[in-house]
């Protein structure tokens, strides 16, 4: 004869394994990733954002599903690559920096967006305020305004003094026009002229490195930008050419053989985007979750580079490094 304790043993297995096998049978949560990069030159970056989700404890292919895209450098291909993401049927989409995260504005309906290393997402249109972002995009944005003025300080505090300094940019990136105003603004305190050079894609670097048609500049300021990023070694390379000093916001240039970068952390920038995919998941709606600006910054100085120019950087600026290339 069967007892009650065997029965409501028996019970409480049979619940167990219901348990189990609805737990199996659950659709798990699906998040795209939208990077204009190619997956070799933003490894670190889509590794960073995996270990920010491993914290939390999220675990891929157990209590989650990561759907990666990446547009190997091809702006047009970001439309289509959000298209797929749409039709995966993700739950949230992060996009990596302003064309990615444009795209997936305009094309993932009313799926919940996590933008990241974006200049000023207000000007461009993809959120009402950093405070209140009022619809279905927030994140982390790299705007800093004092930020300018400390990479022409950088220039004074590499040469000793500085007249003209070129800037490097794509004028077909939304966030341009912010760098060039802030730029502006910071050169006219420290009586600095400004040369503006562009580049839209690889194909036009090697020109704007062409200075025969007017003054050389004495040093060289890039702009931050996915396509300049996706092409740091060929930039560094016609820097080496140029022989001229260059300040860089990302300090994978340094680590290509820049000489200076100043910016804020990538690697924790992007770490930092699990938070949002995890409140995102819990229920919280874009809408009422303010804008991250950067919290922590990273100064590299690449002393090698440094000596192959000839220049004698100084010890105040070495001690100030965080990180110092031998």
């Amino acid at each position: 004869m069967t007892t009650r304790r065997q029965a409501l043993l028996g019970i409480g297995v049979l619940a167990a394994s219901l348990g189990v096998h609805a737990q199996q049978g659950a659709r798990l949560p699906r998040v795209g990733y939208l990077f204009s990069f190619a997956a070799p030159q933003g490894e670190h970056l889509w590794a960073a954002c995996r270990e920010g989700l491993r914290e939390l404890g999220y675990v891929e292919g157990k209590n989650i599903v990561l759907e990666p895209r990446f547009a190997g450098g091809r702006h047009e291909r970001l439309p289509a690559l959000v298209a797929e993401l749409v039709k995966a049927k993700v739950d949230v989409i992060v996009s990596a920096a302003t064309p990615a995260s444009l795209a997936a504005k305009a094309g993932a309906g009313s799926i919940p967006i996590v933008m990241v290393a974006v200049g000023d997402p207000v000007y461009i249109g993809l959120v009402s305020s950093l405070s209140h972002p009022g619809g279905s995009v927030t994140g982390l944005t790299l705007l800093t305004p004092d930020l300018t003025g400390k990479r022409l300080q950088l220039v004074l505090d590499v040469l000793g003094r500085a007249e003209r300094v070129a800037i490097l940019g794509n004028p077909d990136n939304r966030s341009y026009d912010v760098f060039l105003a802030e730029t502006h603004a910071a050169a006219e305190k420290l009586a600095i002229r400004l040369l503006e050079k562009h580049a839209r894609n690889a194909g036009e670097i090697e020109a704007a490195f062409d200075f025969s048609g007017g003054p050389r500049p004495d040093a060289l300021i890039v702009f931050d930008d996915p396509v300049l990023w996706g092409v740091r070694k060929e930039i560094v390379a016609q820097v080496r050419r140029a022989k001229l000093p260059a300040v860089y916001g990302y300090t994978e240039f340094v680590e290509a053989g820049g000489l200076v970068s100043l910016g804020p952390d990538r690697r924790d920038h992007y770490r930092r985007t699990a938070r949002y995919v995890d409140r995102i998941l819990k229920g919280d709606r874009p809408a009422e979750m303010p804008v991250e600006r950067p919290t922590k910054f990273e100064l590299v100085v690449n002393a090698r580079a440094a000596r192959e120019q000839g220049l004698k950087l100084s010890q105040a600026l070495l001690i100030s490094a965080d990180r110092v290339i031998e």
